[in-house]
């Protein structure tokens, strides 16, 4: 599909055009110093973009988050574990959902430690999750600097290696890196010369100009004209941009930083005895506390992950949705027993933790629109073990089932779905499940820890384990009054066993 942003005018006043779509095969370079309209490029591009691609943003300064407000992204705070921020960035790729990453108030060596571990978590997502990220870096030198500074190697690594991932190897992955940075002197030259797309803003340094003038195709006189660009006016050149060096000037945007730069103010009327205002002391000045300014706590992140749960909201000037129809309990049970379905259908999603699966499973319940409040977790726990044992609608209905059921519940919610496996065998006259078969109910590939499994059942009292002639292993429960037929134990992993009793 082929989107073109309006970005601003052109000479002439023509729209200046940005085609997204090649934008995330080609990558985008912003360069412009301080008070060139860099970030007021970045938040025109967001903004004009955001109905069209997901957004990630890496913020050191913590101006996007306004974007929140208008557009729905997720303020994430940088000031986390290493386990909170590659989860969040792992579920960010899975849900689709727009985010910026706030590293503001954090040190220098905390900034490039969390941008490098957010970035390497989007990059390691799985390939199911490769969907088109447009991944914006503001002030991109302090990621990816050019020579070592004050900051430790290892979190400099960590940085430099995420931002070299994201710009040489990114495209693969959906990744689509936009960089911008002060001074192109101080940007790793592997990170800058990956761009195939440039907008260049006001400069002053030979360096920086001579780096731009090469960047765009022009010789070092052409360059000059980098020092007369007013404030958000840039040069673009690109295959999403311009095939020929071309002056934009940026259109306005709808939201703005919590920053702004400063205004002139005229001084106050001097009263007349200042010098005793300003050296007399307070009274109460040496024995007032000293207020020291705590950082704000980090968000946490139980509400990151409820808001990633929760569905997008939709622009401000969209219609209002009509309500959703009315449904009956049975065929709500319906629509929540199809997403499950599709969610075990995939055979690694025995091996998959519940969370990860209850995340999938409220992503697909909000595609088929499915009304009422969400399952909780141990009610989708306890929903899953059902599903997991294989009971047939026939057998579901017996009153033997049903004390199955109330029996389960005298075991721990990670091992419901192995008994009720066992119990359903049992129940509907099956061979006992082979150990490979317990192992995948338990999330396991250890056939030792299913027997350890029937074990403990046993040494409840729930179930009775022994063997046939043969050898085979049968399981009865004697509150249910019925047991499996022989089955083998090192038999394969059949996820519903038909066999008759072993000959």
């Amino acid at each position: 599909m082929k989107v073109g942003i309006d970005m601003g005018t052109v000479q002439g006043g023509a729209p200046a055009r940005l085609d997204i779509e090649e934008l995330l095969a080609t990558r985008l370079l912003v360069q412009g110093n301080s008070g060139s309209g860099k970030s007021h490029l970045l938040r025109r591009l967001l903004e004009q973009s955001a109905q069209w691609v997901q957004q990630v943003i890496i913020d050191p300064e913590g101006d996007f988050v306004t974007l929140s407000d208008r557009f729905g992204h997720v303020v994430v705070d940088g000031e986390r574990t290493e386990a909170e921020l590659v989860g969040i960035a792992t579920r960010i790729r899975q849900h689709r959902v727009s985010c910026v990453l706030s590293l503001e108030g954090l040190e220098a060596d905390e900034q490039m430690r969390a941008a490098g571990i957010f970035l390497n978590a989007l990059f390691d997502a799985d390939r199911d999750y490769w969907y088109p990220v447009l991944v914006v870096v503001d002030e991109a030198q302090l990621f990816a600097p050019a020579v070592s500074g004050e900051v430790s190697e290892e979190a400099r690594k960590l940085s430099l290696g995420a931002m070299t991932n994201l710009m040489c190897r990114g495209r693969k992955r959906g990744l689509a890196g936009v960089i911008a940075t002060q001074r192109l002197a101080k940007l790793a030259k592997n990170v800058a010369a990956e761009a195939s797309n440039f907008l260049m803003g006001r400069t002053f340094l030979d360096i920086d100009m001579a780096r731009a003038a090469d960047l765009l195709g022009l010789d070092r006189r052409q360059a000059e004209m980098f020092r007369d660009l007013p404030r958000g006016s840039f040069v673009a050149l690109g295959p999403a941009l311009s095939r020929r060096p071309l002056p934009v000037t940026i259109g306005a945007v709808e939201t703005s930083a919590r920053s702004t730069s400063p205004k002139l103010m005229p001084l106050p009327d001097a009263p007349q005895d200042v010098e005793d205002l300003i050296f007399t002391p307070d009274p109460d000045e040496f024995t007032r506390p000293v207020v020291r300014r705590a950082p704000p706590a980090p968000r946490p992140t139980t509400d990151i992950l409820a808001e990633l749960s929760r569905a997008r909201p939709e622009p401000v000037q969209a219609e209002a949705k009509a309500p959703a129809p009315e449904i009956s309990a049975e065929e709500r049970e319906s629509l929540l027993d199809q997403a499950l379905a599709e969610i075990l259908a995939n055979p690694d999603a025995a091996f998959r933790a519940d969370a990860e699966l209850f995340q999938d499973f409220l992503v697909r319940c909000r595609i088929r629109r499915v009304p009422g409040a969400p399952l909780s977790l141990p009610a989708f726990r306890r929903k899953m073990a059902v599903a997991r044992s294989g009971v047939d609608a026939d057998t579901a209905a017996t009153e033997v089932w049903a004390r199955a059921l109330d029996l389960s519940r005298s075991v721990t919610e990670d091992l419901q779905g192995v008994f009720l496996l066992v119990s359903q065998a049992a129940v509907r006259g099956l061979a006992c499940p082979s150990d490979a078969r317990i192992a995948r109910a338990y999330g396991t590939h250890s056939a030792r820890r299913a027997r350890r499994l029937l074990g403990y059942f046993e040494e409840q009292g729930l179930v009775v384990v022994h063997s046939d002639l043969a050898g085979h292993r049968i399981v009865a429960f004697p509150d249910l009054g019925c047991e499996t037929l022989p089955g083998d134990a090192n038999g394969p992993d059949l996820v519903d066993s038909h066999q008759d009793a072993a000959e």
